[in-house]
C-alpha cells in the first residue's frame, strides 16, 4: 500500500481546546502519526512518501473560495488585531445562528471567524494552513494513485477532515480530505464513488458536500447525534436531496452499543455500497475505541473492506494518541492487503 505522509502536520498542534468549566490538553496531536508511521516501519507496509503540491482550484472543487482565503490569511488577521496574539490560538467567539445572514462577510476579523467556525473547540494555529493543504494534498495524491494503477492508498495526514464543510472549519477539521479525493476521482474520469466515514462521530461535513448529489454515495457509522458530537446531523433519516436522495445513509448507533452491533451496520453498509456499484471507494478511517472494537477487529474490518474488491483510498480521521492507535490503524490496512 502506498502512503502519502504529511510531513508538514506538526505545524498545526493547538495549545488546548475550550470545554465547559475548564480548557483541556488537544487530544489531536502530532504523536498521533508518529506512532502509525513507527508501525507501518516495523511491518514493512509499503512505500511511504511525500504528496506533490496541488492547485488552490483543486481545493475550490469542494470548499468556495472566500473560505480558503480566510483559511490562507486568518493567522495574518489574528496578529493584525494584536501583536501579541502570537502566543495564542484563534479561538470564534460568536457565530451566526438562526435568520441571521451567511451570505455576507464582515470586514470584522472576530465577525469573519465566526462566520467560517462551526464550533469553538477547533483552535487555529500559525500553523494550520500548512498543515491542512498538505493534508489535502496527501489526500488528492492518494486518490490519483488510484487512478495510476494503485489498488490501495493511505492518506497519513492530520489535522482530519470530514467535519469540514465547503465554508466551515470545525471538530477540528478545516479542509475536508475525504471529499477533496472523491471530487478528484469524479474529475478524473471516474462516474461513481463511495465514501464509508468509519469515525465514531458523523462526517457532517462530507455529508453535507454530497448531500444533494447523485454521483457520490455517502456512507456513515457513528455515534448517535443524540448523545454525541455534531449532535446536529448524522439521523438515520438524513438520506440525501434532489438529485442525491438515496445516495446518503447514516448508521447511528445507540450508547451502550458493542462490536457485534457495529459489525452488523458495516454489513448494511456493505450492502448499500454495492447496490450503488461505485467504481472506487475513499474510507474515512477514525479508530475511537468506541463500541468496544479491539485490535483484532480492526484486522477483520480491513479485511472486510477488501472483500468489496474496490480500488481504495483511506483517509485517516480520528483516535486518540494512545499506545494501540498505530496498531489498529495498521491493522485495517494490513487486513484490507490480506484480502485485495
Amino acid at each position: 500500500m502506498l502512503t502519502f505522509f504529511n510531513e508538514h502536520h506538526a505545524h498545526h498542534s493547538p495549545r488546548a481546546v475550550p470545554r465547559p468549566g475548564a480548557p483541556l490538553p488537544c487530544s489531536e496531536k502530532p504523536e498521533r502519526l508518529d506512532l502509525i508511521v513507527a508501525e507501518l516501519h516495523g511491518r514493512g507496509l509499503g512505500q511511504i512518501v511525500t504528496p506533490h503540491g496541488v492547485s488552490l482550484a483543486s481545493l475550490e472543487r469542494v470548499h468556495t473560495p472566500r473560505y480558503l482565503h480566510f483559511l490562507r490569511s486568518a493567522w495574518s488577521g489574528w496578529l493584525a488585531l494584536d501583536p501579541r496574539n502570537a502566543g495564542r490560538d484563534i479561538q470564534p467567539a460568536v457565530w451566526p445562528a438562526r435568520m441571521q445572514r451567511h451570505d455576507i462577510e464582515p470586514d470584522d476579523f472576530t465577525g469573519r471567524l465566526g462566520l467560517y467556525a462551526m464550533d469553538g473547540i477547533t483552535p487555529l494555529t500559525a500553523g494550520t494552513w500548512i498543515a491542512a493543504k498538505t493534508g489535502a494534498d496527501c489526500a488528492i495524491n492518494a486518490a490519483h494513485a488510484l487512478r495510476l494503477g494503485e489498488h490501495a492508498s493511505f492518506a497519513l495526514t492530520r489535522p482530519p477532515g470530514h467535519h469540514a464543510g465547503a465554508d466551515h472549519f470545525g471538530g477540528g477539521c478545516f479542509l475536508n480530505n475525504a471529499a477533496l479525493a472523491a471530487q478528484h476521482l469524479l474529475d478524473d474520469g471516474l462516474e461513481r464513488v463511495a465514501i464509508l466515514d468509519l469515525d465514531a462521530h458523523h462526517g457532517n461535513g462530507t455529508q453535507g458536500i454530497f448531500y444533494g448529489r447523485g454521483d457520490v454515495l455517502f456512507v456513515s457509522i457513528h455515534a448517535d447525534p443524540h448523545a454525541a458530537y455534531p449532535y446536529y446531523s448524522g439521523h438515520a433519516d438524513e438520506t440525501g436531496a434532489g438529485p442525491g436522495a438515496g445516495a446518503n445513509m447514516n448508521l447511528p448507533l445507540a450508547r451502550g452499543a458493542g462490536s457485534t452491533q457495529w459489525f452488523a451496520a458495516l454489513e448494511t453498509a456493505c450492502l448499500k455500497m454495492a447496490g450503488f456499484a461505485p467504481q472506487a471507494l475513499v474510507v474515512s478511517l477514525g479508530v475511537q475505541s468506541h463500541f468496544g472494537l479491539g485490535t483484532a477487529d480492526f484486522l477483520r474490518l480491513g479485511e472486510r473492506l477488501g472483500y468489496l474488491g474496490l480500488p481504495t483510498a483511506f483517509m485517516l480521521e480520528g483516535g486518540d494518541a494512545g499506545p494501540a492507535l498505530g496498531v489498529d490503524v495498521v491493522n485495517v490496512l494490513d487486513g484490507f492487503e490480506t484480502v485485495a
